[in-house]
């Protein structure tokens, strides 16, 4: 037997809010949810707005993280850059599951609404170059698609010209086992990281003497564990698009899945996954 409906009121729960903050009023809702606009009346377009928007959303959530495990290892406080490097690693795993969401739609969906994107393509996402950028895999020829928008060019230009994160990993690392008179590598501003000898060579001592080097070690592990879902959403990304669109170029004209196809082969953080093959 049903009984009367339930008044969460009568248990103390607010439900009038002309004069208070309302959960909608927090999160900015009613401007949040009015920015989805597709421009065919394809079903499927909704779901190819929300996937993009969630995910920029995550990707600034990871840059605030990223931004913020940097500046905590510059200011030596391990145990918070550590629990922010988790974090990241975690919200990659949540980008992950999108594309699960989105390889829902076929082929013949996505068709009925591509010619809309136009040249516009993720391949432009200013969020997605910053964390590259932040984490080393920098490439100055990606500022181009910028250009047309002063403020977002000069915020990346901005981060070239300081010491990526891995770059102060390594800072931290040679400081760490070489002491405060160690010889630190200049940091690669404008251009990929690219593997050195004598940073892996550290790396190995650190991973023979754990116990030695246990806050380095986890360090390099949590690197590791980050690149690896990192990795993975690139590769979730080609699988996706390689399902709906084959091997068509890009609505911005890479070429598509070859292109995409040729991320995975970069690495962020080299020398610590060439070091397991030494150990």
């Amino acid at each position: 037997m049903t009984g009367p409906a339930y008044d969460p009121e009568r248990d103390g729960a607010r439900m009038h809010f002309r004069d208070a903050m309302s959960y909608g009023d927090y999160l900015s809702l009613e401007g949040l949810l009015d920015k989805q606009h597709p421009i065919s009346p394809a079903h499927d377009e909704m779901l190819f707005i929300i996937q993009h928007q969630t995910s920029e959303l995550w990707m600034k959530l990871a840059i605030h993280e990223m931004s913020a495990a940097r500046n905590a290892l510059i200011a030596g406080d391990m145990s918070h850059m550590f629990k922010m490097l988790t974090r990241v690693a975690r919200i990659f795993e949540q980008l992950n599951s999108a594309w699960d969401v989105l390889r829902t739609m076929t082929p013949a969906d996505y068709t009925t609404f591509r010619e809309t994107l136009g040249p516009s393509s993720g391949f432009q996402s200013h969020q997605y170059r910053l964390i590259e950028y932040i984490l080393g895999n920098r490439n100055p020829n990606m500022l181009k698609p910028h250009a047309h928008v002063p403020e977002l060019h000069d915020m990346l230009a901005q981060e070239l010209a300081r010491p990526s994160l891995y770059d102060e990993v390594i800072r931290h690392l040679c400081v760490a086992i070489d002491g405060p008179d160690a010889g630190v590598p200049d940091p690669q501003l404008d251009a990929p990281h690219q593997a050195s000898p004598a940073i892996q060579a550290k790396w190995k001592l650190v991973y023979e003497n754990v116990d030695t080097y246990w806050t380095l070690y986890e360090l390099g592990e949590k690197l590791v564990d980050l690149e690896d879902y990192f990795r993975r959403w690139r590769f979730n990304h080609v699988t996706t698009v390689e399902r709906i669109i084959g091997f068509k170029r890009g609505t911005g004209g890479t070429s598509g899945v070859s292109y995409l196809r040729r991320m995975l082969d970069v690495e962020l953080f080299p020398e610590l996954w060439h070091v397991r093959g030494e150990l």
